[in-house]
């Protein structure tokens, strides 16, 4: 496996505008709550030769996957990000949310209010459970903080998350989630992610059973999840809006199995544009996958 890689995305010759992509969706259409039965929520198909649509339920996937295809998903867990507390200084509300760990043991954020987020403030979270150092601002605005806890309380930084912190939830979603584990896929591993990879909320452990059984293939990859999310788009062409780098890892077995399968003859079946992202990533000119520890940029979009 390469031990590492930075990914960038080609710009398309053809420029595609924002209008290209508007369309309505009423707010009422959008869900605030997850369906009790994770995969009893509705699956769309679109037959891309025909262009025949039908409705289905999600539990009805298994029956249009092959024994000789493969299912690739995004293990990537999302860890309980934003932070909700106060200036240590003056008591104003303040929030945080995290981005990505550094190895120096740093975090890059997201700080609103911005302007008390100065080099050197300190934050409080969870009556004092953690706390926040600014260390640095970056061009971009970020925020490079330090954090610290109890030892002898939490056994580590996720720890300290997971009694704090709360699930960053996309800007649509705003009710409060009622359930953390409701917005983590079933099959979550590695922590990492800002934000879930929403396209595998909906599979349930009893229909990943069918569909193995059914002789599918199962291949895992992490790719987390992290500022490319939270930020619109707000420049005209589509190819000059910044997509910050996201980590991935997909092994070489993982990659080895996935080429098997195409060789084959079966389909690669990507769960969401994570899993997508990596698999372009991770591929050569001959579209052979490669194991790979690294990062990417690409931007998919239509070219």
């Amino acid at each position: 496996m390469k031990e590492h890689a930075v990914i960038h995305n080609e710009r398309a010759d053809t420029p595609l505008c924002t209008a290209d992509f508007y369309y309505d969706l009423p707010k009422e259409l959008i869900a605030q709550h997850p369906t009790e039965q994770r995969d009893a929520c509705r699956l769309m198909r679109l037959d891309r030769v025909s262009g025949e649509i039908r409705h289905l339920h999600f539990y009805e996937i298994a029956d249009e996957l092959r024994p000789e295809d493969v299912l690739v998903v995004n293990t990537s867990k999302v860890i309980p990000a934003r932070l909700l507390g106060t200036a240590e200084k003056n008591g104003a509300p303040m929030e945080l949310l995290l981005l990505r760990a550094h190895p120096d043991g740093t975090w890059e954020t997201l700080v609103r209010p911005g302007k008390r987020a100065k080099e050197g403030a300190v934050f409080s979270f969870g009556e004092g459970a953690l706390q926040a150092t600014v260390t640095a601002v970056l061009p971009d605005g970020n925020r490079l903080v330090r954090f610290s806890y109890d030892p002898a309380r939490f056994g580590n930084i996720y720890e300290v998350l997971d009694a704090v912190g709360n699930m960053p939830l996309p800007p649509y979603i705003t009710e409060k989630l009622k359930d953390k584990n409701s917005y983590q896929t079933v099959y979550a591993k590695e922590e990492g992610s800002a934000a879930a990879p929403t396209a595998g909320l909906h599979f349930t452990k009893e229909l990943l059973d069918k569909i193995r059984q059914k002789g599918v293939g199962y291949a895992e990859l992490a790719l987390h999840v992290g500022l490319g999310t939270f930020r619109p788009v707000k420049v005209d062409r589509i190819q000059d809006h910044l997509m910050h780098a996201e980590h991935f890892v997909i092994t070489d077995a993982v990659a080895e199995e996935i080429n098997r399968r195409r060789a084959a003859g079966g389909r690669i079946v990507a769960v969401g544009t994570t899993s997508c992202r990596v698999l372009e990533s991770a591929s050569d000119e001959n579209g052979i996958l490669h194991g790979m520890d690294g990062e990417t940029d690409i931007f998919i979009y239509p070219g």
